[in-house]
């Protein structure tokens, strides 16, 4: 894997690589790392300087990783690092509510002890896991990193691809990966289209603190105008997604501090007694965006270039990240064989084995938004009876739970025991 070669001309940035990954968030660093235990040799661009990548303070945002992303990471070697700042999430309970009375009307319990490998996922801060990231990526003689850079040309053909810097720095790589977001400009440049729709709805994130210990559980409360998620953090704090109509959203967030949290107090309840803020607060506009194709010439989607779906089962980071397996499950096997890692046979099979997992997600995603913020009463009615349906089937609620895990489908050789 210590290639001297590879890291004397790391620095010149105008060499050749293996892969060209646009995007410097947690997905393009997590197929970096990944793609280097394969002998593939990658340079991460990343539009935000480094500094802002590795800012050491709590800014409120923290994930949900599934079982099957932790194992992905441990084998990355970052897990080590990063467990004495994870929360176990050892039990989810749902309930289908209504702020005006604050009634809860039914609800579902999963505890992790049902799938007998432990916890079903642990829940991460933002600062811990993108400082994982880019000290593994300054640590691994296969990757390297260019912050603070625009792309604003590429170009693919049968000898390769490049791309074009805004300061001129043209960079050659056999394969592009874009893990750019949902307004990829990989993807646009490529002529890769999008679908989707806006839901209407703004997620408000925060992380708060509270006086009683949460115990490791996560909640997911259904209201008639979105869902809020309470997610477990370390210590006596939690992790606040809040969907709101979009224009309640925008004015809830504009509310001085106490304000916003006198709006929160009657939705959030009281049964982890008095509650503060914790961080900074952020502010998503919610839609469904889908990309028409994961792959084309020499490139491949990942993360929310491919998919951005709502937050509501806390799957977004999770379905990226099983990208990244699943396309480094790709490029190791194609690479074993001595193909050409960016040819279309080979990209076809990781759009292959992604298109129908990200579409069933999008699916149901959306599917559960819509059943759920309303305040139909037949509606409500129907639902309830799902969950007590649910609730009463073992064998349900297993696969419930399995599939919050990552543990369905065919697992990529990272996300596997």
């Amino acid at each position: 894997m210590d290639n001297p070669a590879w890291r004397s001309i790391v620095p010149c940035m105008d060499q050749d690589c293996d892969i060209l990954i646009i995007g410097g968030g947690l997905n393009g660093p997590a197929l970096a790392l990944a793609a280097a235990r394969s002998g593939l040799r990658s340079i991460v661009l990343d539009a935000l300087p480094a500094d802002t990548r590795s800012a050491p303070d709590f800014d409120g945002r923290a994930y949900a990783l599934s079982l099957a992303s932790t194992r992905l990471l441990d084998k990355l070697g970052l897990w080590e690092s990063l467990a004495a700042d994870a929360q176990p999430m050892n039990e989810i309970k749902v309930s289908d509510g209504r702020v005006s009375d604050a009634r809860v009307f039914f609800g579902l319990h999963f505890d992790s002890a049902e799938i007998e490998e432990g916890p079903m996922g642990q829940m991460i801060e933002d600062r811990h896991l993108r400082r994982a990231l880019q000290d593994a990526l300054e640590a691994e003689p296969l990757t390297a990193q260019r912050s603070g850079v625009t792309v604003i040309a590429q170009e693919t053909g049968p000898a390769g691809a490049n791309v074009t810097l805004a300061d001129g720095t043209v960079l050659r790589a056999r394969l592009l990966v874009g893990a750019d977001g949902r307004n990829s400009g990989a993807a646009t440049r490529a002529g890769v289209r999008r679908t989707g729709w806006p839901y209407g709805q703004t997620a408000l994130v925060c992380a708060i603190a509270h006086e009683r210990p949460h115990g490791g559980i996560a909640h997911q409360l259904f209201l008639p105008p979105g869902p809020l998620a309470i997610l477990p953090l370390t210590g006596n704090r939690s992790s606040i997604v809040w969907s709101e109509r979009d224009a309640a959203a925008r004015a809830i967030h504009a509310l001085p501090d106490a304000d916003y949290l006198d709006v929160l107090r009657p939705r959030f309840g009281d049964f982890l007694g008095p509650i503060e803020l914790a961080g900074k607060r952020h502010l998503y506009p919610l839609s469904l965006s889908l990309a028409k194709s994961f792959v084309a010439e020499r490139l491949a989607l990942v993360g929310d270039a491919a998919h951005g779906v709502h937050p509501i089962a806390g799957q977004g980071l999770n379905a990226g990240l099983r990208d990244v397996a699943a396309l480094a499950h790709v490029l190791d096997h194609a690479a074993r064989r001595g193909e050409d890692v960016a040819s279309s046979l080979v990209l076809d099979r990781y759009q292959q084995w992604r298109r129908f997992d990200t579409a069933t997600l999008a699916a149901a995603t959306d599917l559960f938004n819509r059943l759920f913020s309303n305040d139909n009463p037949v509606l409500r009615l129907g639902r309830d009876i799902g969950m007590a349906a649910i609730n009463a089937a073992p064998t349900l609620r297993r696969g419930f739970l399995r599939e919050a895990a990552g543990l369905t489908g065919d697992l990529p050789d990272l996300m596997k025991p």
